[in-house]
């Protein structure tokens, strides 16, 4: 991948703030809607998410997840030209997460740290495919979505 396609991932993911994390419910594949945040160097991904939802007690049963950005839908005339990116990786609930970095990027969210099921969860991604428009596909490893 070349330093501008680099670049367009890079604001993608800094830029957008939901995702679709899938998980598997049951042998099945199960898609919803969440609030994600990036590590700096994207060697991790976070979502805050409440025990009651699907996707936690899936990732409870079993921490292979995707989660799929895609640049918001602006009306465009032909919608495959957006950008996004779905990545590969292993879900593991942790005790601290980036409590300061999250409330920054969702202020709103507050109320969900004063919930006894909210917690946090870290993505670490094994692999990513990311489409830079149409026709524009890059298969990514980890250590390349790091770089």
């Amino acid at each position: 991948m070349d330093s501008e396609t680099a670049s367009l991932l890079h604001k993608l993911l800094l830029q957008e703030r939901t995702a679709h994390l899938g998980t598997l419910r049951g042998g099945a594949p199960m898609v919803s809607m969440t609030l994600y945040l990036p590590e700096m160097d994207f060697s991790g991904f976070y979502v805050h998410v409440s025990r009651l939802a699907w996707h936690t007690q899936d990732m409870l049963q079993d921490g292979r997840v995707a989660l799929s950005i895609s640049e918001t839908d602006d009306r465009r005339a032909d919608p495959f030209t957006l950008m996004r990116v779905t990545i590969r990786g292993e879900a593991t609930q942790i005790k601290d997460g980036p409590k300061d970095a999250w409330l920054a990027r969702f202020p709103e969210q507050a109320i969900n740290f004063t919930l006894a099921d909210f917690s946090f969860w870290r993505i670490t991604p094994r692999d990513a495919r990311f489409v830079a428009g149409f026709g524009r596909i890059h298969n990514i490893s980890a250590t390349e979505l790091k770089q």
